[in-house]
C-alpha cells in the first residue's frame, strides 16, 4: 500500500524562459531578437562541450574562453572605458585650442591697444607740429 496517493495526471509543467546567457537572467526581458549588442544573446545547447572526443565542462559562469577576459559584459565595460579615455583626450585637445585661441585673441588686442596708443601719440605730434606752422603763418598778410 503507497504512503502518498498519486494523481491520475500531473498537471503540464509550465514552459520557462531560454536564458539568454547573462548571470542573473536580465536577457529574458525582452523577447526582441534583434538587439544592438548580439554578444549578450547567444544561445547554449548543453552545458558542456566536446572537445576531439572528449567532454569538458564550461565552468561556473558558463564561459568557455577564460572568464572574466572574454565575458561581454566585461567586454562592454572595456570598450566604454576605451571610449571615455578618447573622449577626454579629445576635450584635452579642445580645452588646449581653446586656450591658445584666447592667448591668441588677448595677444591680439595688446598689439591694437599699442597700434592705438602709437597712432595717437603720432597725432598728438602732429597736433604739435601743426600748432607750430599755424604760429608762423600768423605773421603773413601784414604787407598787402
Amino acid at each position: 500500500m503507497p504512503l502518498f496517493k498519486r494523481e491520475a495526471s500531473p498537471p503540464p509543467p509550465e514552459p520557462t524562459p531560454t536564458r539568454k546567457g547573462t548571470l542573473f537572467g536580465r536577457g529574458n526581458r525582452s523577447a526582441s531578437p534583434d538587439r544592438s549588442n548580439k554578444s549578450f544573446h547567444t544561445s547554449r545547447s548543453s552545458d558542456s562541450d566536446s572537445v576531439a572526443g572528449s567532454t569538458r565542462s564550461r565552468g561556473f559562469f558558463g564561459n568557455r574562453n577564460g572568464f572574466p577576459h572574454n565575458d561581454p559584459t566585461i567586454m562592454s565595460a572595456r570598450q566604454k572605458v576605451a571610449e571615455a579615455e578618447e573622449f577626454e583626450k579629445s576635450a584635452d585637445r579642445a580645452l588646449q585650442q581653446a586656450r591658445a585661441s584666447v592667448k591668441e585673441a588677448r595677444d591680439h588686442v595688446k598689439f591694437l591697444e599699442k597700434e592705438a596708443e602709437d597712432d595717437a601719440h603720432r597725432a598728438r605730434l602732429k597736433q604739435a607740429e601743426a600748432k607750430n606752422v599755424s604760429r608762423s603763418a600768423r605773421g603773413l598778410g601784414r604787407h598787402g
